[in-house]
């Protein structure tokens, strides 16, 4: 019998989510786990697949809504089940179906943005029901990001070709075809696997991290999403404003709500990394994965967690939660913001698999197809600007972590040993510790742990 499928509840704590992207056509068949649609909260972009074998009879929601959870969203038949009068049975599901309890009791939703779809009224049409009408169409899938930027540079997302899994067209895609047509795509915040700055339950400026955790985090790139809520509008002055994107105002939201309420105290400590970079250079030459500086940092912190758990930690309103794996986040920088997917059990990988995982952390975070349990949890975030030439810098905890490890540029130095002044290269990291469950003298201790690892890297290895 047909019925109605709802918005799910894609992360923990989710009120509402942006239907980013349909993945298939109105009468089209569906089977059990494949994705119908993507979605994108202040997380994540996330595939929402069909719970068992349908039809897609009537999708009721445009791409680019924001829709609540437990909003209808589309109608399912049974495979094979005929229905002559569509409108009358979406009356009649809607009239027999309950309203679906408020995300989030007491706080009035706003009209304009959580209106049910007008689809969802007995007779009306979908505003941005594709005129898919009653004929399947051919499915392209693609993500979100990758349809952004195809619309950016005006080209038609079907005639892209794909190389991601399962056929899907991901960014790096529409780029190629960007620069076989010579057009330049659209510029760039920094990219790569390993950029410090902001700092969630999911990826800001130079302090801050957009990790994973309870408060509201950034969303892995949606078009919708990331992008500016609304066009820049003139001010009285001449200068413009630009109205934040739905990334900007989580990730202003999360750290004020960090740097108010969480106690932070800072320690520095000063890293000679000669023999790091020397242990890096001849891992890379004989190994078939290339091996960063920032995954020997994580590495190493994982290893100072190791030998002090008391930083392992995170502060919850009822006691202080010790756990047993060291999970670390790491900061990722992309064209719509940053991210901090969670590396899990870091002490028991070897440094090649750690390696492998921050490169597929870092790709999937580009393409916008991090899932939002790949931004939960962790008790420390990584955070590196020395790529970029920053010699030092302080980073805002990203709650409940009890802290994150601010990691600047290797520089050439002088430095002293028995009295004598020679040349070698230093590194500086800040590490920003929450003052509710952890004490100075642990920071210090976890600090010295971390340095004595750092210059004598043999021990992150073992």
């Amino acid at each position: 019998m047909a019925r109605l499928f709802r918005m799910p509840e894609v992360a923990a704590g989710t009120a509402e989510a942006i239907l980013a992207s349909w993945s298939v056509a109105e009468n089209s068949p569906v089977t059990a786990a494949e994705p119908i649609a993507t979605v994108e909260t202040d997380k994540a972009a996330v595939d929402i697949e069909a719970d068992a074998d349908a039809t897609v009879l009537k999708v009721l929601v445009d791409e680019g809504t924001t829709v609540p959870v437990g909003a209808p969203i589309a109608v399912l038949a049974e495979p094979g089940e005929v229905v002559q009068d569509i409108d009358a049975l979406l009356a009649q599901l809607v009239g027999a179906s309950p309203a679906p309890e408020p995300a989030s009791a007491g706080a009035p939703e706003p009209a304009a943005r959580h209106a049910t779809p007008p689809a969802a009224q007995p007779g009306a049409a979908a505003p941005g029901s594709p005129a898919r009408a009653n004929t399947p169409t051919t499915r392209i899938f693609a993500s979100p990001l990758a349809r952004k930027r195809a619309a950016e540079a005006g080209l038609e997302i079907g005639k892209i070709t794909a190389s991601g899994p399962g056929g899907r067209i991901v960014r790096r895609d529409v780029e190629a075809a960007i620069a076989r047509r010579g057009t330049p795509p659209p510029t760039d915040i920094a990219e790569g696997p390993a950029v410090a700055a902001p700092a969630t339950t999911s990826t800001t400026p130079v302090l801050a991290t957009t990790s994973a955790t309870p408060m509201p985090t950034a969303p892995p790139e949606p078009g919708a999403a990331a992008g500016p809520a609304a066009p820049p509008r003139a001010a009285p002055d001449g200068t413009r404003i630009v109205p934040p994107s739905r990334m900007r105002r989580a990730i202003a939201t999360r750290l004020t709500q960090s740097k108010q309420t969480v106690p932070h105290f800072y320690l520095r400590g000063v890293c000679r990394v000669g023999k790091l970079l020397a242990l890096r250079e001849e891992l890379n030459s004989t190994g078939l994965v290339r091996i960063s500086v920032n995954d020997l940092v994580i590495k190493a912190a994982a290893r100072a967690h190791g030998a002090v758990p008391d930083l392992n930690v995170c502060w919850e309103d009822d006691g202080i939660r010790s756990f047993d794996t060291v999970d670390i986040a790491t900061a990722v920088a992309t064209s719509t913001g940053l991210f901090t997917p969670v590396l899990r059990s870091v002490d028991s990988l070897s440094i090649s698999a750690l390696a492998r995982q921050t490169q597929d952390l870092a790709t999937r975070a580009n393409e916008g197809t991090l899932r939002p349990a790949e931004l939960d949890g962790g008790t420390l975030t990584v955070t590196n600007l020395g790529m970029f030439g920053t010699e030092e810098f302080t980073a805002i905890i990203n709650p409940p972590q009890a802290a994150i490890l601010a990691v600047g540029a290797a520089r050439d130095e002088a430095v002293v040993d028995d009295g004598q002044i020679s040349l070698g290269k230093v590194m500086r990291v800040t590490l920003s510790v929450d003052h509710r469950p952890v004490d100075g003298v642990n920071a210090a201790h976890w600090m010295r742990a971390f340095v004595s690892l750092i210059e004598n890297p043999l021990q992150i290895l073992a």
